[in-house]
């Protein structure tokens, strides 16, 4: 028996612990920093199994470090906890409006399945190294204003869960990293690669006017609203100059435009992201956004008080890594099972961050029909959904950790990582934060656009 099929029947043998798992978080969904209860009823479960926890204490979440006993590198297989916001879904949550909407119920129930099955008797036979079991909060980049609020208590630094994770150390020592999302593919297709996902990076610009009678005497004010505008029509004006395989994307809306019709108005504000498909691109683009809000403010004699945060860095999937992971599930569920492509995502993940520094790979599994996101989404098939990525994860585990990890070590070795750690990932994504008013009026009549980095 090879190690696929050992730890495919290990993990079958917990099915109905993990569909009553994808049940229950499914019925009690949480958003990010919020998951307390699905937190407490993952521990809880993974307490019985006999792990002892490592949990941060002021958010949701934990891990859990699993060591066979022989030296050798140490995989991460991540779940995540949080659901979205869709109003409009016939099984959202009455009063938050939350539900799973994007299946991470799914990813909890599967981290469950293979922390069943590794603690199986004989489950952990002929492998090296160790396992790190992450139940991660926050991935979903949502009610930023509640995420701000809890930054500014010091309770988080970032706003997505795992780059918090990284920042506390939670990722330190792991040398490979996993998870799977669930997702809906053509019929036959359990597990689908892509090349990457966009990273993307948080704007709010507030536009400061002078108010003025909107009809008797609009010449003594500074429109605040016709400031984002002419912004948002410059960045709208540089779209051609993006490059094609960067992927850049700008999609700002206005959280405020004015007070009463008949006063111009002095405060206007905006949100938007900034993504792109690698960080250099992220960050010089940004730099060109910002250049052209600056002006435009300054055309209308306004300011743009800016407030940049970074996001998320973009997913690179190993191609490694991807070899590895789609032999298991081609070995668990036919060769024809599993689509690779060099197609890319223009959505945002934080598990790009985890690739920034760590060999990582995030597939889409099967197993969800309707709209990501929207009211139609529901999970159809809970074996394509959680069962088989669990089987997945788990025999990926074992292929990479057997015959002294011949296979883990080769990952490691050649992988091509965007940072050479923790601290040189940190320090780029900080550079992303700005705070500062982007023009200045001089006392000579000059004005100064205040873009330095």
């Amino acid at each position: 028996m090879t190690i696929t099929e050992k730890l495919s029947v290990l993990v079958e043998k917990h099915a109905d612990r993990i569909y009553a798992a994808e049940r229950y978080i499914w019925q009690h969904p949480e958003t990010g920093y919020k998951e307390w209860n699905t937190s407490a009823y993952l521990a809880e479960q993974f307490e019985q199994l006999g792990y002892v926890l490592v949990k941060p204490g002021d958010i949701p979440g934990f891990y859990t470090d699993l060591d066979t006993g022989r030296p050798g590198p140490k995989v991460a297989i991540l779940g995540e906890l949080d659901s979205l916001v869709v109003a409009s879904h016939p099984e959202c949550a009455e009063g938050t409006c939350a539900v799973h909407a994007c299946g991470h119920n799914c990813q909890s129930a599967a981290l469950l399945g293979v922390a069943c099955a590794l603690k199986e008797p004989g489950a952990l036979d002929g492998l090296c190294g160790s396992i790190r079991l992450i139940s991660v909060p926050a991935e979903e980049l949502i009610e930023l204003e509640y995420r701000e609020e809890l930054r500014r208590k010091g309770v988080i630094h970032y706003l997505g869960g795992k780059v918090e994770f990284i920042y506390r150390g939670y990722f330190d020592g792991v040398d490979i990293a996993m998870m799977i999302h669930a997702g809906s593919l053509p019929e036959g297709k359990t597990l689908d690669f892509s090349a990457g996902m966009n990273g993307c990076m948080l704007k709010n610009v507030t536009f400061e006017g002078v108010s003025a009678h909107a009809g008797a005497a609009p010449q003594n004010g500074r429109n605040a609203l016709y400031a984002a505008t002419n912004a948002i029509n410059a960045v709208n004006a540089l779209r051609e100059t993006f490059v094609d395989g960067e992927h850049v994307r700008f999609h700002p809306i206005l959280t405020k435009g004015g007070t009463v019709v008949n006063a111009i108005p002095e405060e206007v504000r905006m949100e938007s992201y900034v993504r792109g498909a690698c960080y250099e691109s992220m960050a010089a683009n940004n730099r060109r956004i910002n250049l052209a809000i600056a002006a435009s403010a300054a055309a209308m004699g306004c300011n743009a008080l800016l407030d940049d945060h970074p996001g998320y860095l973009p997913l690179r999937n190993d191609p490694l890594l991807t070899q590895v992971m789609s032999g298991a599930m081609r070995e668990i569920a036919g060769e024809d099972s599993v689509r690779i492509s060099e197609s890319w995502d223009t959505g945002s993940t934080d598990m790009g961050d985890v690739s920034s520094i760590i060999p990582s790979v995030q597939p889409h599994c099967s197993g969800a029909v309707g709209e990501a996101h929207g009211a139609s989404y529901r999970i159809a098939d809970a074996r394509l959904a959680c069962l088989l990525p669990a089987q997945c994860l788990a025999a990926t585990v074992g292929r990479l950790l057997e015959n002294d990890a011949e296979v883990g070590w080769r990952v490691v070795r050649e992988a091509k990582l965007p940072f050479s750690g923790k601290e040189e990932y940190l320090a780029a994504i900080d550079r992303f934060a700005k705070n500062r008013r982007l023009v200045r009026y001089n006392d000579d009549g000059s004005v100064t656009l205040n873009l330095n980095d």
